[in-house]
């Protein structure tokens, strides 16, 4: 066992995991933190991505110890933020999610789509979210939901 000290969600955490305990587990299991989705547990897929430190990882890959001092978020940790509010309205007005099983990690990547890429035509964002995989909704509802908030946010800034 080894000692891990963390923020999950703006919350100071201290745990003892297994060295070999991946961050999605840690947070699933031991902080009943539920949104992560764990699906092909290889870092393909992309619904388990979390913010490490601001970026977009996989949790199913990354080990809880080597967050070590780490802050992590996840989609609970988002729930006020303005950009994922943006982005769950657009997701639900574009039909963007099916089965949902997906969202929470398209989500995340979307947010940091969205605050990295202003200008993001269909084409990038598509590139930019191929890491992201759904197997129900043929991603023209993804697009069109980031789209919709990248254009909004433009002629807000306009």
């Amino acid at each position: 066992m080894k000692n891990v000290a963390l923020s999950v969600n703006g919350k100071k955490i201290a745990a003892t995991v297994e060295p070999r305990t991946h961050l999605g587990d840690f947070l699933r299991e031991q902080q009943l933190l539920t949104a992560t989705h764990l699906g092909c547990e290889h870092g393909v897929c992309g619904a388990c991505t979390v913010l490490l430190d601001g970026r977009p990882v996989r949790s199913c890959i990354t080990l809880a110890v080597a967050c070590e001092a780490g802050a992590v978020t996840t989609l609970e940790g988002l729930e006020n933020d303005p950009v994922m509010a943006e982005l769950r309205e657009a997701f639900a007005a574009e039909h963007g999610l099916q089965c949902g099983f997906c969202t929470p990690g398209m989500l995340i990547s979307a947010r940091d789509l969205v605050l990295r890429k202003a200008g993001a035509d269909d084409r990038a964002v598509r590139i930019e979210m191929s890491g992201n995989l759904c197997r129900c909704t043929g991603y023209r509802g993804i697009v069109r939901a980031i789209r919709r908030v990248l254009d909004a946010r433009k002629k807000t800034k306009a």
